[in-house]
């Protein structure tokens, strides 16, 4: 007769115990991913630091401790600009509902620096309440994701799209779009949206010809696109400086290194450092200031 084979004691335990001994692996690797993972952002962190700056890969705002900005009273020549940002945000501060606002023009006339330097002084007169929040470029698609996050808190935040444009082919002004006006969500009052750009409408001259060019109905082939820059409800153009300004500008960043200059030579180097970088404008005078800054400091 056959005898049926009888498994091993020992195998029986061996199988027994092996899902005990990868449970016990498994969690020591989940305790060790939870030391080193960072720390998800609490709601009392951001009421905490003036900004921060939005990862939409992690869903994550990393907060910044000290904004680098120029005093208010440093931009010269675009004081309509400064008076319209200020009374807007004064107002978005203090609940009104405030215009979303798109600053447009020239390379370096001071659109990012008067986001900033706007922020800084309202972060004094109104102790904190608005936070300045960074969007690159890249996250704009994740804008949905950062509302959800911010409209629950109990701040005003002004999210910062720097030098921000649309290439043929990008979908990322869709998102954008419908933040500023037409979705179903709209976009919550505690949060605004300032956005800086070296173009009018978001988009290359020659990507608004191309599609007008080819389309069946011209007036309406880029109606999608240019309509985004539309919905700002505060657009501020901005451009190269007067000569005048230029000079306040550098003086004013030169601050009592001017004392020891002679004017005239002051007036013609400044000038001849415009020409080179073909432009006169807040970034070029503070480039020149550094650059005479360096020289003083290089004498014996």
């Amino acid at each position: 007769m056959p005898t049926s084979k009888q498994p091993a004691a020992w195998a029986g335990q061996m199988t027994a115990s092996q899902p005990l001994d990868q449970l016990s692996v498994l969690l020591r690797i989940a305790d060790a991913l939870d030391r080193i993972a960072p720390k998800p952002m609490e709601h009392a962190d951001l009421l905490r630091f003036p900004g921060y700056v939005w990862d939409g890969s992690e869903g994550r705002l990393d907060p910044v401790f000290d904004i680098d900005h120029v005093p208010l009273s440093a931009l010269v020549g675009i004081e309509p600009q400064k008076q319209a940002v200020l009374s807007n945000l004064r107002g978005f501060i203090a609940g009104v509902q405030a215009n979303h606002m798109l600053l447009w023009g020239a390379r370096g006339t001071g659109k990012s620096s008067l986001t900033k330097a706007v922020h800084a002084q309202l972060t004094q007169e109104a102790q904190g309440r608005l936070a300045l929040v960074e969007v690159p470029r890249e996250h704009i698609g994740t804008l949905g994701k950062l509302l959800q996050q911010l409209a629950t808190i109990d701040r005003c935040f002004l999210l910062f799209c720097d030098d921000l444009s649309f290439d043929e082919g990008e979908a990322g002004y869709k998102s954008l779009k419908a933040i500023l006006d037409g979705g179903i969500r709209g976009c919550p009052r505690n949060i605004l949206l300032a956005v800086t750009s070296n173009r009018r409408h978001l988009l290359r001259r020659d990507m608004v010809e191309n599609e007008r060019s080819t389309a069946i109905h011209a007036n309406e082939a880029v109606e999608e696109k240019v309509s985004l820059a539309d919905r700002f409800g505060l657009s501020l153009g901005f451009y190269n400086a007067a000569p005048d300004d230029y000079m306040a500008m550098v003086k004013g960043h030169l601050g009592a290194l001017v004392d020891s200059m002679d004017e005239e030579e002051l007036a013609r180097e400044a000038d001849n450092w415009a020409r080179q970088r073909g432009a006169r404008s807040g970034r070029v005078a503070v480039q020149f200031a550094r650059h005479v800054a360096t020289q003083k400091a290089a004498l014996p």
